[in-house]
């Protein structure tokens, strides 16, 4: 496995702002618009190509609206089968989040992972679900109930945390511990208190973890909920804290990085946070208080 991996993050704002539009339409639009980025991606020579929270539609939680459970599909289902070949073309692995349909009645925010074959390598579930005004995720997904895994792609060991999930630490150090060198975190998040904690909480995951970190957010508002402005500014990190591409506000866009993996024995062999951990000591933590 060679230690460059080329990596990219597609940032984009939803091309339909017209909620009485059905939901099929819209889902279609929005994975039309993705198109030409994930192209773009493969041509650029991109290994591991992450998209964003529920790239295939709007983020409708702003709303408690019962129609957008028609969003929910299969995982693996349609969208993993018309992605897969992509992956195959281009010999390019992928992240692919989706609200996901386990069975009747129960929803889950969940990212598929694809390999550079196209083959079907598992699915992460968000596992943190907010519950706040303008952000009702509760009311469309139920917490995730399958750990941290991580996922061979034939260029690097990679984990998925998402969007909220961020805000906790603990997921973050499982992904590191289960053998993940680079986390993707696709979200959905708008300006204010946490555009302060956008470059400051991965970055530290980075840091704590010893692995590079690739967040990536929407642009643009989406209508007719008017939540607020989601500012883009994707990235990637590496496990120094250290910014390696960055995003626009604005723009659809995708960002591209080479992140160099033995930059991860560097900072291991310097900070030793793995072997200097006390589990033993954490039993607490486990306790609600």
């Amino acid at each position: 496995m060679a230690d460059l991996v080329r990596c990219g993050l597609v940032q984009c704002s939803n091309p339909i702002n017209d909620e009485s539009r059905p939901v099929a339409d819209i889902q279609e639009a929005m994975f039309q618009k993705h198109l030409p980025f994930i192209h773009d991606a493969g041509k650029k020579g991109v290994q591991i190509l992450c998209l964003q929270e529920i790239f295939n539609g709007p983020y409708f939680c702003p709303s408690q609206d019962r129609r957008w459970y028609e969003a929910a599909e299969a995982v693996p289902g349609p969208t993993v089968d018309r992605l897969a070949p992509i992956c195959r073309q281009y010999n390019m692995a992928m992240v692919v989040p989706i609200y996901e349909r386990a069975q009747r009645g129960v929803y889950f925010n969940t990212a598929a992972v694809l390999d550079a074959d196209g083959s079907y390598l598992g699915k992460y579930r968000k596992q943190h679900i907010p519950q706040v005004a303008g952000f009702w995720e509760k009311f469309f997904f139920t917490p995730g109930d399958g750990g941290y895994p991580v996922f061979k792609t034939r260029y690097a060991t990679i984990g998925v945390y998402i969007c909220y999930d961020r805000h906790f630490p603990e997921g973050a150090r499982a992904l590191g511990l289960n053998g993940a060198e680079i986390v993707f975190n696709p979200s959905a998040t708008v300006a204010g208190l946490s555009q302060y904690l956008w470059k400051l909480e991965q970055p530290a995951h980075a840091v704590a973890n010893g692995y590079y970190v690739g967040a990536i957010n929407r642009v643009g508002t989406e209508g007719p909920w008017n939540i607020g402005k989601f500012y883009g500014s994707s990235y990637f990190v590496d496990p120094r804290g250290r910014f390696v591409a960055q995003g626009s506000e604005d723009n659809d866009e995708l960002v591209v990085a080479d992140l160099d993996l033995s930059v991860i024995d560097e900072v291991r062999n310097t900070w030793q946070f793995y072997r200097d951990r006390r589990p033993d000591a954490y039993q607490d933590l486990t306790k609600r208080g």
